[in-house]
């Protein structure tokens, strides 16, 4: 579940990807979504990562992200 918190915007899908130009999206942006090659670039991309979570982190903490659940 995605719950928006008032005067803040949710982190969108690839975008640490996309602002790092990394090799595998610069290659799925070639490519025509939904594609043969693009499904095999795409699941080549849940086993190989170029980058590590400690760089995502890092990235997000960067450029003004938090990282918030709910109170259990």
């Amino acid at each position: 579940m995605s719950a928006s918190l008032e005067g803040y915007v949710a982190y969108q899908r690839r975008e640490y990807c996309k602002a790092i130009a990394c090799p595998v999206q610069v290659r799925l942006d070639a490519l025509r979504a939904n594609s043969q090659e693009y499904q095999e670039v795409r699941n080549a991309c849940t086993t190989a990562y170029v980058h590590t979570t400690y760089e995502f982190h890092h990235w997000l903490i960067e450029h003004g992200y938090l990282l918030v659940r709910p109170a259990t």
